[in-house]
């Protein structure tokens, strides 16, 4: 007869008689069931809140700075206008150049292959530094030898022009580069009127030559070389001409009027 566990025995009389096995007899299958059972309960924690990152300096200063009013725009764009407007305040206005001076440089052109744009000479003489006054301390002198040019004062015998005193003595017609200083005067057979002759003459004296017109030459500007020159104003309306100023402004404005007769 085969034996019966005990273990079972016992099983078959606790189901008999109602009771409850002992713990130590349950199925082993049943005991990981009774531990999960037994195991007290977590309490699952909330999902934590993002927190922000802190802006860094550069984003704290840009939303901290002030912003410019829609209204200051229309003042900005006109800055241009504005900075163009002082700098043509700043700029210094040219002075406008009238009367024998005016005329001067016009004609000048013609004279400046020989003398210089300048008068820094060339084929011609020398005339700015002051040369031209050292030659001619009268400007009527100037006049002169400009209106009928060098050669007349050659075939007249006239050894020398200009000044007989300054360093060096006066000048000697066809001297200079053996080139003689053609004639301007219209009735010499220049093409310069006695006007412009007396603008050219006068730009030379204190455009080229720097003379003083608040100083030494002062009586001699205003007399032929100012804008409002009575003599500049009568040559070019035509009611005086070098011949007819010593009895048209009762003056001896011309000079030596027995050099400038003989020369012409």
């Amino acid at each position: 007869m085969t034996e019966i566990p005990e273990h079972l025995l016992n099983r078959s009389k606790a189901r008999r008689s109602g009771g409850a096995s002992d713990s130590s007899d349950a199925p082993a299958s049943n005991v990981p069931a009774i531990a999960e059972s037994a195991k007290p309960a977590v309490a699952k924690s909330a999902p934590r809140e993002k927190v922000a990152e802190p802006d860094s300096p550069v984003v704290v200063a840009a939303k901290s700075r002030h912003k410019i009013p829609f209204w200051a725009m229309a003042g900005l764009a006109t800055l241009p206008v504005w900075a163009f407007i002082y700098l043509l305040a700043l700029t210094p206005a040219e002075e406008e150049v009238t009367g024998p001076i005016a005329t001067g440089i016009a004609a000048y052109s013609g004279c400046a292959g020989c003398h210089g744009a300048e008068g820094a000479g060339g084929a011609g003489q020398v005339l700015w530094e002051g040369e031209s006054l050292k030659t001619f301390p009268h400007i009527e002198d100037m006049l002169n030898f400009v209106y009928t040019g060098s050669q007349a004062f050659q075939s007249a015998g006239i050894g020398i022009y200009g000044d007989p005193d300054r360093e060096g003595g006066g000048r000697v017609p066809l001297a200079y580069n053996g080139n003689a200083m053609p004639a301007q005067g219209p009735t010499a057979g220049g093409a310069l009127t006695e006007y412009e002759i007396l603008g050219v003459v006068c730009h030379i004296r204190y455009d080229f030559s720097d003379a003083d017109i608040a100083g030494e030459w002062q009586e001699e500007w205003e007399k032929w070389c100012a804008p409002e020159s009575e003599i500049y104003a009568a040559l070019r309306a035509g009611t005086t001409s070098f011949d007819t100023l010593d009895a048209d402004f009762m003056t001896n404005v011309v000079g030596t009027k027995a050099r400038a007769t003989t020369a012409r």
